[in-house]
């Protein structure tokens, strides 16, 4: 794959597929892949989808559908094939040599973003580690994809069976280290979080389906300037500052952490643990949630069932319905808090437009209310707040 990282350098053109195995929330358009494909510098220049009963166990589509695949890659001059759902080492390999190009799927495709986004060494070294395992899963040479910091992702090389081997052993001891190296930077973030323990300090963090406006409304609220872009993944490293709330008269930690998605490849979750405990030690969850989306409601599930994945799923959470402004008329909400049922049970819900500011106070309050009943003036733990105006 080829990355964003040079100016001058054409986006790659790749051709998208999807297959429909009468899944639910199958997304018939490839919208997310793609936006996914041109977050990693790509360009999708034709999309197929098609259903099947069940994966074919060989090339996966099927070999007049991988015949259909290889004319529109050729018609338009793709370079390389995504597929929207992962596809074992033995599909791509024989798939690759059906379609005489190179085939990804999405798990790589999320590893490959996360790798051209990770900025603090921490981050790094969780990317490293998810991509060195999703390589020692696969049967292909792809020592060399491990050599360059960036390049396309269809890289093929290798003399023969000895250097898989080696490339094996070489994954293998890479992992061992990678691994070693973040047991050393967890270690680090559990002091830092024992320590604000000891300060008392109420734990907020933000998360949500990626792209659903963390940063904006975290940078709003703290008035900082960690990155913020209307694409997927443009946060992966933890950020933490202090939040004044005035109406409480202290302090809380606010921390911005990496989006969700589905599909969400497993070791990233494994690899993420130290940054997303952030959000399993924290006192509240604000639970971010695209509102201008169609697929709210799934994207809602997707992000709880990662919650339930590193163990936060029982931490109160608070919903903060976003992009309010990119709503029509019709569609606002007559309200600018209410409840919503998440998991079966209600839970406090808020509209705001992170990037017009509307709704910030009534969240600030919001916020102030749930901390005083949980730790009060005398910083004594209590109930659970509930929001001033809230519905039965």
């Amino acid at each position: 794959m080829s990355s964003g990282g040079s100016a001058q350098r054409q986006p790659a053109p790749v051709v998208l597929v999807g297959v429909d195995f009468g899944l639910p929330h199958f997304d018939g358009a490839l919208e997310e892949l793609g936006l996914l494909a041109q977050t990693a510098g790509l360009e999708p220049v034709a999309r197929l989808t098609c259903k099947r009963k069940a994966p074919d166990a060989a090339l996966f589509v099927g070999s007049g559908k991988a015949d259909e695949i290889r004319m529109l890659a050729q018609m338009h001059g793709a370079v390389e094939v995504l597929f929207d759902q992962a596809l074992s080492p033995a599909q791509q390999r024989n798939l690759e040599r059906h379609l005489e190009l190179p085939v990804n799927d999405r798990t790589l495709l999320i590893l490959e973003i996360f790798a051209q986004r990770a900025r603090s060494h921490e981050g790094k070294l969780q990317v490293e580690l998810a991509r060195l395992q999703y390589l020692s899963t696969r049967l292909v040479r792809r020592w060399s994809h491990l050599e360059r910091q960036r390049g396309g992702i269809g890289t093929r090389g290798g003399p023969g069976e000895t250097q898989i081997e080696l490339d094996r052993r070489m994954i293998g001891d890479a992992i061992k280290r990678t691994r070693e190296r973040l047991l050393k930077v967890k270690r680090q973030r559990s002091t830092q979080r024992r320590q604000r323990e000891r300060r008392d300090t109420f734990n907020i963090s933000l998360v949500g389906y990626t792209n659903a406006g963390k940063s904006t409304l975290f940078n709003a609220l703290v008035k900082a300037r960690a990155y913020a872009a209307d694409q997927l993944f443009a946060t992966l490293d933890t950020t933490t500052r202090q939040l004044y709330l005035g109406e409480a008269g202290r302090s809380v930690s606010l921390s911005d952490t990496v989006g969700f998605i589905r599909d969400l490849p497993h070791g990233l979750v494994d690899a993420f643990q130290a940054t997303l405990q952030e959000a399993v030690d924290a006192d509240l969850l604000l639970h971010v949630v695209d509102a201008a989306n169609p697929h709210f409601p799934e994207q809602i599930q997707e992000v709880q069932r990662v919650l339930a994945e590193i163990g936060a799923q029982e931490i109160p959470q608070m919903l903060v319905f976003n992009k309010l402004d990119a709503l029509p008329p019709e569609q606002r909400p007559l309200q600018v808090q209410d409840t919503y049922e998440l998991d079966g049970r209600p839970v406090p819900r808020l509209f705001v437009s992170a990037q017009a500011g509307e709704g910030l106070p009534a969240l600030r309050e919001a916020l102030a209310a749930t901390v005083m009943a949980e730790r009060g003036p005398g910083m004594t733990p209590g109930a659970a707040a509930e929001l001033p105006g809230d519905g039965p």
